[in-house]
């Protein structure tokens, strides 16, 4: 303000008036300001404007950086948010940061809200971090009760997964997961829900695996050991496990679909890779950041509303890894 006031010949208080927009200042005089101000590369502190007002505009966001799906919702979530008016202060966990650590980072980043996928439910900074702000869990069925939670419906995506291969006549349809935090033996559960619908729970094969490729890549060797029992359909708890199982198929020699068949989900960016072109169970991303931005929009305005769960759409999306059985 000093520079744009020397250049003009203006008070330092007149240029604060027109910058700021409060009433009083000529259209010729905000109009001299404002291009002075422009030329000279002048652009408004926004943090230090909230923090006089006693707020950030800031929402916090713990996910995982690998993760495609959790990749692509915040990239729309950036979007979504800035619309709103807010900014997005963006923490990932790895092995060596945990819940307690991103979400201790983000209170002292005086971010309003916090938005979490697959946190560490029992973490103490994450029930303080409840008692603060709105919080809104992603990724899992929440076991805490005092937050809104945003879930993709996998027991309605995996009946669609298990119809489709019942459908084209697999009989040994097993699942490759059941590890990883709530979210691994919840979409586990899921699955022989499904296999349960059809009349084939007694039939429901897991074979243990986490939601990574390498875990994939290993339950895929573990499926090449077995023999007269082999399965004939493979559904993936996620499109990272699912490349790992189609990586070692394809290096043993493994025919996909014709050998056995092969679904994942998520139908991230990894499922429609023109050379690999994964039958993946669809996670809108749309769809979840709406949910999940109605929620925090909701509670920071003050709304006192029940405590949200909510179940977003799914739908199978057929590619080239599901056929019909030879064997």
């Amino acid at each position: 303000m000093r520079d744009v006031a020397d250049h003009l010949g203006v008070s330092r208080q007149l240029v604060s008036m027109v910058l700021r927009g409060v009433d009083g200042p000529s259209a010729e005089s905000r109009e001299r300001i404002l291009t002075a101000a422009r030329e000279l590369g002048y652009r408004p502190n926004a943090s230090a404007r909230l923090l006089k007002r006693d707020r950030t505009k800031l929402i916090g966001v713990v996910f995982q950086i690998r993760n495609p799906f959790q990749g692509r919702f915040v990239e729309e979530l950036l979007v979504r948010a800035s619309a709103a008016g807010y900014g997005l202060a963006l923490e990932p966990v790895t092995d060596d940061r945990t819940t307690d650590t991103v979400v201790a980072e983000l209170m002292e980043q005086r971010v309003e809200a916090i938005i979490a996928f697959n946190p560490d439910q029992g973490s103490s900074v994450l029930r303080e971090a409840i008692d603060r702000m709105p919080v809104v869990l992603l990724g899992e069925w929440a076991r805490l009760s005092a937050v809104d939670n945003v879930h993709v419906d996998e027991e309605r995506g995996l009946l669609q997964a298990v119809e489709h291969l019942v459908t084209l006549g697999h009989t040994r349809i097993a699942y490759v997961g059941g590890i990883g935090a709530d979210l691994g033996p919840q979409r586990a559960e899921a699955y022989r829900a499904a296999m349960s619908a059809f009349g084939r729970r007694e039939r429901a094969v897991i074979i243990p695996s986490d939601f990574s490729e390498e875990s994939g890549a290993d339950a895929a060797r573990s499926v090449l050991t077995m023999s007269d029992d082999r399965p004939t359909a493979l559904i993936c708890c996620g499109d990272q496990c699912a490349t790992g199982v189609l990586a070692v198929f394809a290096r043993s020699r493994v025919s996909v679909p014709r050998d056995v068949s092969v679904i994942g989900f998520d139908d991230s960016y990894l499922a429609s890779l023109s050379y690999q072109q994964l039958t993946s169970v669809h996670q809108d991303v749309g769809a979840t950041v709406e949910a999940t931005m109605g929620c925090v929009l909701a509670r920071l305005s003050g709304e006192d509303a029940p405590v949200q769960r909510i179940a977003t759409s799914t739908r199978l999306v057929v590619r080239t890894t599901t056929g019909a059985p030879v064997r």
